[in-house]
């Protein structure tokens, strides 16, 4: 199956758990999942390609701190060139109104498949996201991050991506 169908049948999945408009919602609910789709490292046209990944944040462990709310994060990503990324990290919890600004920052091994060569296996995801509430439970983003190996690798292309991202609370 290729990638563009696994897009397609991912937002029809979202769309009918999300469309019940008079779900009740409860107070309690503390795990959030960002489906989110785009393009992998985008600014290089000889290794673009598209993406699907999906994140986890257990709300149960924020916690208020000097630089506001952070909780942590954990999610997976993967290219349509069966590169693969997974990490756990931080993020950051800034609410303005409806809109939603999520900063964070998230080490992981990354595995280049027919992809491209970021030149380490462990990388360093930081990234910036905006996102606006559609309902109590579920909002709907934007978002920007750069994955680099710090120089650990003998090279440092690194790789900017930007995404699509759906959350849901459950």
């Amino acid at each position: 199956m290729n990638l563009k169908k696994i897009i397609i049948n991912l937002i029809i999945v979202l769309f009918t758990f999300s469309s019940n408009a008079e779900e009740k919602i409860s107070n309690d609910q503390n795990t959030e999942f960002n489906v989110y789709t785009g393009m992998f490292d985008f600014s290089d046209d000889g290794k673009r390609s598209a993406l699907i990944g999906f994140e986890h944040q257990n709300e149960d462990l924020n916690r208020d701190t000097f630089f506001g709310n952070l909780s942590p994060i954990t999610g997976l990503m993967i290219t349509e060139d069966n590169a693969g990324y997974i990490y756990t990290g931080v993020q950051g919890q800034y609410k303005i109104g409806s809109i939603n600004f999520n900063p964070s920052f998230a080490p992981g091994l990354y595995h280049e498949g027919d992809g491209k060569d970021l030149g380490h296996i462990l990388e360093f995801k930081s990234e910036l996201q905006f996102s606006l509430d559609l309902s109590n439970n579920s909002h709907l983003g934007f978002s920007y991050n750069h994955i680099s190996n710090a120089s650990l690798g003998d090279k440092n292309p690194g790789a900017n991506s930007y995404m699509f991202n759906f959350f849901k609370n459950f």
